[in-house]
């Protein structure tokens, strides 16, 4: 029996909202001061963009069109 689309978008939505949220643990777990250096403002850069990717995905869903993003990368010293 071939999936429907309402199948396939519960499939494929779960399974990618599950990666977001471990690889979003994954990103938490850099916040441990004894085994990473950061400063406030690269923390802040990092918490822009996810807001700013939030923003994009919530209005793609909105019917908005959305522009792709640039990869994120911080930018050293």
């Amino acid at each position: 029996m071939k999936e429907t689309k309402r199948e396939r978008f519960i499939r494929v939505a779960e399974a990618r909202t599950n990666k977001i949220i471990a690889l979003m643990e994954l990103l938490g777990n850099c916040s441990n001061r004894n085994n990473y250096e950061y400063t406030d403002q690269e923390v802040a850069t990092i918490m822009k963009t996810l807001d700013m990717e939030l923003a994009a995905l919530k209005a793609k869903f909105d019917q908005q069109s959305g522009k792709k993003r640039e990869r994120f990368k911080i930018e050293a010293d």
